[in-house]
């Protein structure tokens, strides 16, 4: 009995239904990038350990379980990366990009690697659209990077099911004294914490906000609160932000527990957040990281970006529009009757696609029958179908259905070259 292979768990396969569908997000949200002026940056799936350990901290739930890392033949420790801004930095400062000009604004897609348990909405690879804007530190670059959002989700049409939750997390000296009085308070309930939440407590007490704990959720109605430890500064800041989103109508929410999973962020963070997806709901997630670039060994430079979660736009886009497959269609289809026609058929394809090249064009290069060939087409979704047969081509004549309006009509094979209405609906 031959052995039935499955994926690896977590990983799951995309089928060319919903690639299709990936395909007409990836290229609208590339668009308003573009028209943005973000310019694209690819850097490897692959990065040295220590590169992760040192920027994302040691007391993060990414550091501690969730890093896909290995062994090279040289015994060095290598990491699926886990995310993509520490990519971005490394690259271009090994590269002198922050040399050239300070103010950089750049974007990456595609796999990050996370060793999660597999749920709804989670999986251990995903796909990720990063932004990242080096070079200024003033809120008005917070403001135009939230617009930045809330045009890509316009243009997806997702504006009415996300509802985007902001924060202030001040400097790393304004948390100091909060992670004092966090770790005070915990220790009151120790008994309640788990054994990672205990080590939390005396290696980074922030964390434990993060936590899922049902104990400790609870607890968190009575615990200090990060904004009244923020600087002036820092809130002054954050109030100005609220102040433009308030300006430009953008409806928010303010989450004093909102921390992000990451130890390098400070100022402002953010979160899109879906309601329909369930515990899984952040389809986006962003802030600022200002010193970053400089601890990672480069020049000075704050930074603000954010990372869209495409696996679950894609989620949340199928639980609004139940049919969005409908959009998988082929526009020209080529079918014949007798084999003798399978080359003819490739050339009318060739010229077809040399004509409009942005038609999906096919050839079904096996033999219909007369009677049957509807019925076997009606998976396959086609706004038109030319038909070959002998007794049209003989005199030089080809049969077209329009499937969008269940018409057919029988014309001259050269007007098929000729007359590009044919197939307009």
């Amino acid at each position: 009995m031959n052995k039935k292979y499955q994926s690896v768990r977590g990983m799951h396969d995309i089928l060319p239904v919903e690639t299709y569908f990936i395909q007409i997000i990836e290229k609208k949200i590339k668009k308003i990038l573009n028209s943005y002026s973000y310019f694209e940056i690819r850097s490897p799936i692959i990065e040295y350990t220590e590169l992760f350990e040192k920027s994302i901290g040691n007391n993060t739930d990414i550091i501690h379980k969730e890093m896909y890392n290995f062994k090279d033949k040289k015994k060095k420790k290598i990491s699926l990366r886990p995310e993509g801004t520490i990519s971005c930095i490394r690259a271009c400062i090994q590269n002198n990009v922050f040399y050239n000009s300070k103010i950089q604004k750049l974007w990456y897609y595609g796999p990050m690697f996370r060793y999660e348990r597999p749920q709804r909405g989670r999986f251990r690879q995903f796909q990720q659209f990063g932004v990242e804007y080096f070079g200024i530190n003033n809120i008005f670059i917070d403001y135009d990077i939230i617009m930045l959002t809330v045009n890509i989700w316009k243009k997806l049409n997702l504006s009415k099911y996300l509802i985007l939750e902001i924060n202030s997390l001040g400097t790393v000296e304004d948390r100091k004294d909060f992670s004092l009085d966090l770790k005070k308070f915990f220790q009151k309930y120790i008994s309640k914490l788990t054994t990672y939440e205990k080590k939390l407590l005396s290696t980074n007490p922030i964390r434990i906000l993060d936590s899922k704990n049902t104990n400790i959720i609870k607890l968190l109605r009575f615990a200090p609160m990060l904004h009244h430890y923020i600087s002036s500064h820092s809130y002054k800041r954050f109030k100005k932000l609220c102040s433009l989103l308030t300006q430009s109508k953008i409806n928010y929410i303010i989450n004093h527990r909102l921390v992000r999973g990451l130890d390098y962020y400070n100022d402002t963070v953010f979160e899109w957040t879906a309601k329909k997806l369930g515990s899984q709901n952040a389809v986006c997630a962003g802030g600022r990281y200002d010193n970053l670039v400089e601890y990672l060994g480069g020049i000075k430079n704050p930074a603000i970006g954010f990372a869209i979660g495409v696996d679950r736009v894609i989620m949340l886009t199928k639980l609004i529009n139940p049919e969005y497959s409908e959009n998988f269609v082929i526009d020209i289809n080529i079918i014949f009757l007798e084999s003798i026609y399978s080359v003819l058929s490739i050339y009318i394809a060739n010229q077809l696609h040399f004509m409009w090249p942005k038609l999906k064009i096919n050839t079904s290069l096996k033999k219909f029958r007369k009677n049957n060939y509807l019925k076997k087409l009606k998976k396959t979704k086609s706004k038109f179908l030319l038909i070959l047969q002998s007794n049209l081509l003989n005199v030089n004549k080809i049969l077209v259905k329009n499937m969008c309006k269940k018409k057919s009509q029988i014309i001259p094979i050269n007007r098929i070259f000729q007359n590009p209405c044919i197939f307009i609906n």
